[in-house]
């Protein structure tokens, strides 16, 4: 194999084939001939591309492998590291897009010459776009560095003539975060968006529009700066050198706004001391320890107090304040601890009396990671000399904007709506009206109490239960509705008396084939759904009018609620999402297979979200029906599932059907489409009951509900 060949591991081979990691194995010990490790680990081989490719195609396995996947396990296989090869990949992606004409003629030299060439032409690409070379975390490679990776760099770039520049990017940067989850804290889009439009960035009176200068201190990926739709300048600095070169890189492809990108921590070590941006918006890391609290005790930028050793959170507030202009806005993720903790009283009493605090909004669990817990928004302006202090915090909680909880759970729609229209009246006239358990002005006076807790929940308490008994009643008649259809669902006595007789079925020991078998068979074709599928779906976010419609998915939380879809596809992915159609059956890939829904007209046309499998069957030789029932059969899910140490994973290919005549499936799927309605009927009577019960016991509870 030549030297620095591209390896790919077990998991590639199953991505590049459209198979499970089990097929691959399967095929390791079945075939003489499969291709021999040349790396890795005795858990974790790595085999060489080339002959892996070669022997997919020999064995009818692989017709071509995509472009896409080609590059990424190129990439991923550099000897350089994948990071470091994906700043390199960004560097020629951006000189592919600024000067298309000059990758050609780079491109016809030969590899040895083009790497020669390659640094002076990426220097003079970035130079403009970055700086100070000796500062700027994104920098020219050398010759020497570059050669290995020419191939994969002209590979690159032909991707961004498939894909276009930033797409590429993206897909490849993608690629790099998902296959390392606990390395890299990220924040979701909607989350991005949604501080974006609350620090409102606006350059100082007199300036031109878009010259406004904005700076992420942990910019991490890069995603919070990336959710500015229009800056002059971004600053981001983060301690991984890699990680703020392609922060830099994916925010020079997303704009073209001058972006000034430093490797370094932020607290000891500040790349901008001397800046006063317009404003900062900042996912700093929570309950840090070893932030620089021994020698940073005298730093200028604690001028609100010296953060305790447990609040790493009040010192990135105090640093953001430090580095906005008077009148400049801040906007910090911060975890709901940070709002009560005695430790921090003493901070968050000063930011109170000074002005500098104005808003604290309680985010959904699931709205940003960690996902397990209903984080805060910090909103923060930097005091204008003179001016006397805001008199009143804003509160807004929208922690029970969510259906279920989890990441798929959170009505972003709800969420940028509320919390903008509690914060844009507040902030233009220091005062907003109250909108029980929502949002409220609340004085300052009034908080600062030996415990100075912060936290929306403790001063918002729930609305009363009436607006009151008239919506109760309502949900009593909704109630009344639905048992009474649910009697009428349910199946009748009838049914297990006669067995198998009525439904005109064959005996008990039937022929059964597979879902496998009938995919090979050309009775039905099974799709897996894509990454980056579980956000919110909104056509009312920020930046959307006027733009496209989104793309609905339905979400692995859907499926199981039973809810429409209500996920929304990301801008810019590169893969074309499975559409569901009309008579499609989705199950779940996590789970052990509880559940099998059947696509109606109200969802087709949505795509087919992660962990989620589809069956498409031939109407001429599957009922859609008959085939979603069997597949909820118990023994039937049980013998298709595997199990690992922390969930239940079912592969569809392993569950049985009987072979029975379409007819006869038929007289089956009516039967099961019935019990499905009665399902339905039963959740939504669950859901009608638990909303009685609760509002019941809130307005005995409040006296809006008489005794």
């Amino acid at each position: 194999m030549p030297e620095n060949a591209a390896e790919v591991t077990a998991a590639g081979i199953a991505r590049l084939a459209g198979v499970g990691r089990a097929a691959v194995s399967n095929w390791r010990r079945r075939h003489s001939d499969f291709p021999q490790p040349v790396g890795g680990t005795e858990t974790s081989p790595s085999f060489a591309l080339t002959e892996v490719e070669r022997w997919l195609r020999d064995q009818g396995k692989l017709a071509e492998v995509p472009l896409r996947e080609r590059v990424w396990q190129e990439l991923s296989g550099d000897s350089a590291g994948t990071a470091t090869a994906l700043v390199r990949a960004g560097c020629v992606l951006l000189l592919v897009r600024d000067r298309p004409t000059r990758w050609r003629y780079l491109a016809a030299a030969p590899d040895d010459r083009l790497a020669e060439l390659l640094p002076t032409a990426l220097g003079e690409v970035l130079a403009p776009r970055f700086g100070d070379r000796m500062e700027s975390a994104v920098h020219s490679p050398s010759a020497r560095e570059l050669l290995p990776s020419v191939p994969m760099l002209r590979n690159v770039a032909e991707l961004a003539a498939e894909l276009g520049a930033l797409q590429a990017f993206e897909f490849l940067l993608g690629r790099h975060l998902d296959a390392n989850p606990r390395q890299y804290t990220l924040t979701p889009p909607e989350a991005a968006a949604l501080m974006a439009a609350l620090a409102d960035p606006v350059a100082p009176d007199g300036a031109p529009a878009g010259k406004a200068t904005v700076l992420d201190p942990a910019a991490g990926a890069g995603a919070l700066l990336c959710a500015v739709p229009h800056a002059g300048v971004l600053h981001a600095q983060d301690a991984a050198p890699e990680l703020a070169a392609l922060a830099g890189l994916r925010l020079a492809l997303h704009t073209d706004a001058e972006v000034r990108a430093r490797a370094g921590d932020t607290l000891r070590a500040d790349a901008f001391p001397r800046l006063a941006v317009d404003a900062v918006l900042c996912h700093p890391p929570f309950n840090e320890r070893n932030w620089g609290h021994d020698e940073l005790a005298y730093d200028p930028r604690w001028e609100y107090g010296f953060p305790a050793r447990t609040e790493s959170e009040l010192a990135w507030v105090q640093h953001a304040l430090a580095r906005l202009r008077p009148g400049g806005t801040a906007v910090l993720l911060m975890p709901p601890a940070a709002a009560s903790r005695r430790s921090g009283r003493r901070v968050r009493a000063d930011l109170l009396r000074r002005g500098a605090l104005r808003a604290v909004v309680a985010l959904p669990a699931g709205a940003a990671p960690p996902y397990g817990i209903p984080l805060h928004l910090w909103v923060l302006r930097k005091p204008v000399a003179g001016e006397r202090p805001s008199p009143e915090l804003l509160l807004v909680d929208t922690a029970e904007l969510s259906a279920g909880g989890g990441r798929d759970g959170v009505d972003w729609a709800t969420v940028h709506t509320t919390v903008l229209d509690a914060w844009q009246p507040f902030d233009r006239r220091g005062t907003a009206e109250e909108q029980p358990g929502v949002s409220r002005a609340l004085p300052v006076v009034e908080l600062l109490d030996d415990d100075v807790d912060l936290a929306p929940a403790r001063h918002l308490p729930p609305p009363a239960a009436a607006n009151g008994t008239a919506e109760l009643a309502l949900v009593r008649e909704r109630l009344a509705g639905t048992l009474t259809l649910t009697a009428e669902l349910a199946p009748s006595e009838a049914l297990f008396t006669t067995g198998n007789e009525a439904a005109g079925a064959a005996p008990a020991h039937r022929l059964t084939t597979t879902v496998g078998e009938l995919a090979r068979a050309g009775a039905l074709v099974l799709y897996t759904g894509g990454a980056g599928t579980t956000a919110e779906a909104t056509s009312a976010m920020p930046g959307a009018d006027g733009a496209p419609a989104p793309v609905p998915v339905l979400t692995e939380h859907d499926l199981l609620t039973g809810r429409a879809p209500s996920g929304l596809l990301p801008d810019g992915t590169p893969e074309e999402p499975v559409r569901i159609e009309e008579g499609d059956v989705v199950v779940p890939v996590l789970g052990g297979g509880a559940v099998a829904r059947v696509v109606d007209g109200a969802m087709a046309g949505a795509a087919l979200g992660r962990n989620l499998q589809l069956l498409r069957p031939d109407p001429a030789a599957l009922d859609p029906w008959f085939l979603a029932g069997f597949l909820r059969g118990t023994a039937n899910t049980r013998q298709a599932s595997s199990y690992a140490s922390t969930a239940t994973r079912l592969d569809a290919r392993r569950l049985q059907l009987p072979r029975l005549p379409l007819a006869d499936q038929r007289r089956y799927g009516e039967r099961f489409r019935a019990l499905a309605a009665f399902e339905e009927a039963l959740r939504l009577a669950g859901q009608l009951g638990e909303q009685l019960v609760q509002g019941m016991y809130d307005g005995l509870a409040d006296g809006s509900v008489g005794m």
